[in-house]
């Protein structure tokens, strides 16, 4: 994994000016070293500037970038964050059309791939990637997404030039971007936020671009479309053949993405999902005489203050125990404490360039760090629950009821705590209606769907290009922030496709929360493990969490000139701060209640401040 920039413009020879673009480029390229600390280089031609910081974790020796290729007299480089994870395939399909490889990389591969067959390369790739190409012959910039957006990509148009890099920082350190938010961006931030609507960037003119998407540049055109799409199709298959082909992807998932010449680990919390990564890598890294090494988290003292609830309705520990007998694994418990994940709110903004998930960003900072102390690559089990329906909105009738998203149902009290002459001037509820209404209507159906399969694809397609993307975004930004790449198998488009158009019956089978991935699961896992009931990523039972978010936030507020208090209602959370604590009615998932809230308006006060952003209201 690494970080890449750069910018295009057909009506300037760079060249001329080879200094002071080189410069530019290596500010870029240093506002993301984090997520590439082996390397760094840059390229200039005479309409793109390339800059790239690698985390090495294949080929280490030969896969530097910006990596330039000549064929034909023609030259070609390309800047690239991400893995292959059929490099082999590709390979030798190119071998047999005459090329020839300097690395065992997946970047050359990648870049041939484009020679070869242009922008359809990417019909070809399985992996996760944002990539940018340049073509010195077709004078064109090509940047690229991988289809569930696993890795970001943001640009921005400053008038004949396209600025873009893997993070928003790196497009402030060009001296044509500032930042500023506009009232759509509050919307973003006080309606929508941790989330945010498909390709937008928060700050004015900043766009990402979206999953599945490309961008093609050359002196007469600018195309940016979807090259891949999920599409509704019938679903035949039996439920045994469906079990079978759903279990022969995932693993297959599972087995490409433990390529790596680096150490490797996994993410295990004795939950189904990431319990089934586990076996599976255990089992193919036995094979190769090899021990699968585990990582588990938790907050310091939890065990005292833990209280189950419907929501959280065990501690992991146990389970993960049960897994690491029957897998073998090398395992590491890994804990944070209540002033790790205070103090770390700060650098979980700079590592998103947005307000987040607050204490969920800042201790998986946490835990990232301590893991990168032994290892760069990791598996996860997330995005399990999106495909499978796995959350409790997915068996919420008032989600099929409402339109609106199932993971901010009310919005209430979110614009409780907004300045009333403010409130006025955003229309929070329309802003958030029109993109809910937005994703509904790309939403693929079957012509002649009855009512109830018809949402149920709605939820389905909701949570893939929103909710998902929220916790990919937050996954990639958190790790990447230490140099620690993270794959997530069950995000293989192949896996997606098939699961989207499989009945919620299937789904459900036995009237049993993802009872297709039990089934799918049940030789590999022991009984107490595939029977466990869903249990979120953790959070601190420590009442001296929320003790030091009263405190930083009142911090906050006392300070005269502080730029949250332009934006904030102080009457209603002074009266939320004086009245009992309230876990119980989360306005964000199901991890953010209003102890997130404090986190979240703390998070706003430094953003706000730390990125000296221009108000335009």
């Amino acid at each position: 994994m690494c970080g890449i920039a750069g910018y295009c413009n057909f009506t300037i020879n760079f060249k001329q000016q080879y200094n002071k673009n080189l410069a530019i480029a290596k500010r870029m390229d240093n506002a993301l070293a984090h997520r590439g600390p082996n390397d760094s280089g840059e390229y200039i031609a005479e309409h793109v500037v390339f800059a790239h910081a690698r985390l090495a974790v294949i080929d280490p020796e030969g896969g530097a970038q910006p990596m330039i290729k000549n064929v034909g007299g023609r030259e070609y480089s390309i800047v690239y964050n991400g893995e292959l994870y059929n490099t082999d395939e590709i390979r030798n399909d190119l071998l047999s059309k005459g090329y020839s490889f300097d690395s065992s990389s997946d970047t050359e591969v990648l870049l041939c791939a484009y020679i070869e067959y242009g922008v359809k390369c990417v019909d070809y790739f399985n992996g996760i990637f944002a990539f940018a190409i340049w073509d010195s012959y077709n004078k064109s910039c090509m940047l690229c997404r991988d289809r569930f957006g696993v890795k970001p990509l943001f640009y921005t148009m400053i008038g004949n030039t396209i600025v873009f890099g893997s993070e928003i920082k790196a497009l402030f350190r060009h001296p044509a971007v500032v930042p500023v938010i506009n009232k759509y961006g509050l919307c973003e931030i006080f309606g929508l936020g941790p989330a945010r609507s498909p390709g937008c960037g928060v700050f004015e003119g900043i766009r990402e671009l979206m999953p599945g998407y490309l961008a093609y540049f050359d002196p007469n055109e600018i195309k940016i479309y979807p090259y891949w799409q999920l599409t509704a199709r019938e679903h035949t298959d039996t439920y045994e053949q469906t079990a079978e082909k759903t279990r022969a992807i995932l693993f297959d998932s599972i087995e490409r993405q433990l390529v790596s010449d680096v150490p490797i680990c996994t993410l295990l919390s004795g939950g189904l999902d990431s319990s089934i990564v586990s076996a599976v890598a255990a089992e193919v890294l036995s094979k190769q005489g090899k021990q699968l090494e585990t990582y588990s988290f938790d907050f310091v003292d939890n065990h005292k203050y833990f209280k189950a609830s419907s929501f959280q309705p065990d501690e992991d520990r146990p389970f993960v125990d049960i897994m690491v007998n029957a897998i073998g694994s090398k395992h590491r418990h890994l804990e944070c404490d209540s002033i790790d994940m205070v103090n770390g709110l700060y650098s979980a903004v700079i590592a998103k360039d947005l307000p987040g998930m607050v204490d969920v960003d800042s201790s998986l900072l946490c835990f990232a760090r301590q893991i990168k102390q032994n290892h760069t690559v990791c598996l996860s089990g997330e995005c399990a629950d999106e495909v499978f329906g796995g959350y409790p909105w997915f068996r919420d009738q008032e989600v099929y009821d409402t339109n609106t998203f199932p993971w901010s149902k009310n919005l209430e009290f979110r614009k409780a705590i907004i300045a009333p002459e403010l409130l006025s001037k955003l229309d929070i509820d329309e802003y958030v209606n029109l993109q809910y209404k937005r994703t509904i209507n790309r939403v693929p159906k079957l012509v002649g769907e009855d009512k109830l399969h018809s949402r149920q694809r709605e939820i389905s397609y909701l949570n893939t290009s929103w909710f998902m993307n929220t916790l990919l975004d937050r996954k990639d930004r958190m790790t990447m922030a230490t140099g620690l790449e993270v794959r997530v198998p069950f995000a293989d488009h192949r896996l997606i496709e098939y699961l989207y158009n499989i009945p919620w019956e299937f789904k459900y089978h036995n009237q049993e929360v993802k009872g297709l991935l039990k089934d799918v699961a049940k030789s590999i896992l022991p009984e107490q493990v595939l029977r466990r009931k869903k249990s979120p990523y953790p959070k601190t039972y420590n009442p001296n969490y929320e003790k030091m978010l009263k405190e930083k936030l009142r911090s906050v507020l006392a300070y005269q000139d502080a730029p949250i208090h332009k934006l904030i209602n102080h009457k209603t959370i002074e009266s939320l701060m004086n009245a009992d604590s309230d876990y119980g009615k989360p306005w964000f998932g199901q991890l953010m209640a209003t102890p997130q809230m404090y986190a979240y308006l703390i998070e706003i006060d430094f953003w706000l401040t730390q990125y000296d952003i221009k108000l335009k209201i």
